[in-house]
């Protein structure tokens, strides 16, 4: 294969070669059956077999408990907005049966454009109220943008809500939380309602197996779009505590809303995610990523990995900052380590930066549409040495482009 570009896309995002180069072999002859794993069935017992390789290398690398089911969907991150408002609906139903929808809410907790957005599918379906826990455009300089995790006073969870979301980093907006639960840009589990088991939901589709996840145990609902770490577009795996797992016929004859068989998570995990054809070749080539995760360590190789390549980029933009060159967009101690994203100051400098990379083979660095400016990717695939190749030209483009 000749040499490629690295690319910086927030997804579908870089994958590793020797994993693409892999693939090819299974696209043709998937474990000897002498047809592609394109074509082979889903029931057949060689892709059986890899779907429980693959749920067992998350469970393992991840620490999964067995009070959480692991299932493989479709329809990504934006399929779980509506899917986890369903489902959590009705098993907060079945809970409440003779609650009027007017006093159940739905916690949101805003600090970006994924987060808002499943708040507005919330909305959309109703059967409860929408409350915001927390907002973080309150505290940013227009009142509107994200540039930062919410200070923990400014946290108000309700009494007994039926899910409380969060997305634990925002790929467009470059906003994480810490998972250092004494950092005060964590997520505040110590604020969470008393009761035991809380309707905890989290988004981790930027950063799912990069690092761990804080109380994972503790969490109703975890799910992630694979297109990000993991694998091609076309695969969305949640971790779903297992009193989650609902009769949503049960909860319908009680009022609430009818749940559409592809989003009730009782009948996938009951046929053990193969209800329907599943994303057969997003699995495989995920199968492959986690081989190559656990061969390499797992979350204990990615983590510090990450957290390297992040500090590298971060102390160049701010080396750019200084010389009034670049202006980063997220308040520091709320800055993502999957999507670092700042403004190149002048005009049409941005895309002067853009073409000065692809110039020297680095791909796909321009911003999201809705923010603009330059948006670098540093999923798992991002090796410390790509990591370097922009770092250095990060540093070049400022000697080049500073007065000072």
């Amino acid at each position: 294969m000749s040499k490629r570009p690295i690319n910086f896309g927030a997804g579908p995002s870089a994958l590793p070669e020797s994993v693409l180069n892999e693939a090819l072999g299974g696209i043709l002859d998937f474990k000897g059956t002498g047809i592609g794993v394109a074509e082979v069935s889903h029931r057949s017992k060689e892709f059986v077999s890899l779907l429980a390789d693959l749920e067992n290398n998350i469970r393992t690398q991840l620490d999964v408990p067995p009070t959480h089911k692991i299932l493989f969907t479709q329809g990504g991150g934006t399929g779980q907005f509506s899917a986890v408002v369903l489902n959590m609906l009705a098993r907060h139903r079945l809970l409440h049966p003779t609650l009027p929808d007017e006093q159940r809410v739905m916690d949101y907790v805003i600090t970006g454009s994924w987060s808002k957005k499943a708040m507005d599918e919330a909305n959309r379906l109703g059967g409860a109220s929408v409350h915001i826990a927390a907002d973080a455009r309150t505290k940013s300089k227009d009142s509107k943008s994200t540039d930062g995790i919410p200070a923990h006073e400014d946290f108000d969870f309700s009494a007994d809500p039926v899910l409380i979301h969060y997305c634990e980093n925002e790929t467009v907006d470059g906003v994480q939380f810490s998972n250092d639960e004494q950092s005060p840009t964590s997520f505040p589990f110590h604020l969470l309602p008393a009761g035991g088991l809380w309707p905890l939901v989290a988004d981790y589709s930027s950063s799912f197996m990069s690092r761990k996840i804080p109380r994972l145990a503790d969490h109703a609902v975890i799910f992630a779009g694979a297109q990000k770490n993991i694998g091609p577009s076309g695969l969305t795996i949640l971790i779903v505590r297992q009193d989650c797992i609902v009769d949503v016929d049960a909860a319908a004859k009680l009022g609430a809303a009818s749940v559409p068989i592809s989003m009730a998570y009782k009948p996938i995990a009951d046929a053990g995610s193969l209800y329907n054809t599943p994303s057969t070749l997003a699995i495989y080539i995920a199968s492959l990523v986690l081989e190559r995760s656990k061969k390499l360590g797992g979350i204990e190789y990615y983590e510090p990995v990450n957290r390297r390549k992040a500090q590298k980029v971060y102390a160049a933009l701010k080396e750019g900052e200084e010389k009034g060159v670049y202006c980063g967009k997220v308040r520091e101690g709320s800055q993502s380590w999957m999507n670092v994203v700042f403004d190149v100051l002048g005009d049409n400098a941005d895309a002067k930066f853009v073409a000065g990379a692809e110039a020297l083979g680095m791909v796909a660095l321009k911003g999201h549409r809705s923010v603009g400016g330059i948006r670098i990717s540093l999923y798992n695939a991002i090796s410390e040495e790509d990591t370097d190749k922009v770092v250095s030209y990060m540093k070049d483009f400022v000697a080049q482009n500073s007065s000072a």
